[in-house]
């Protein structure tokens, strides 16, 4: 199946979004072992991606006619902290038109 822009949008969003969690995760321990508190801003930078991310997830979802599974993984991607790195990486593929090997095994 063609890729369509919704899938495009959602691998464009999903590194960021891993990478906003590492450095939130980073912060939320730098508050609490020195002065530097930088949790708040980060978490609104973080729960915005998290936010597109999830709606980018729906859209290339019912666009794609993906199935409970492959919307399951990429959804659980989305809340380990490098997964959004791997979500990114099954997307590029997808847009390439190869099968993620993750998803079809």
């Amino acid at each position: 199946m063609k890729s369509s822009a919704a899938v495009h949008r959602l691998r464009l969003v999903s590194a960021p979004e891993g990478l906003s969690f590492i450095l939130l995760l980073i912060c939320s321990v730098l508050k609490r072992t020195t002065s530097f508190d930088a949790v708040f801003p980060m978490g609104l930078i973080h729960g915005s991606l998290f936010l597109m991310y999830v709606g980018f997830l729906a859209m290339a979802r019912q666009q794609q006619r993906w199935d409970n599974r492959k919307t399951a993984v990429l959804f659980l991607l989305s809340v380990v902290p490098t997964g959004g790195f791997f979500a990114e990486r099954m997307l590029a593929k997808e847009e390439r038109g190869e099968e993620a090997a993750v998803v079809t095994a």
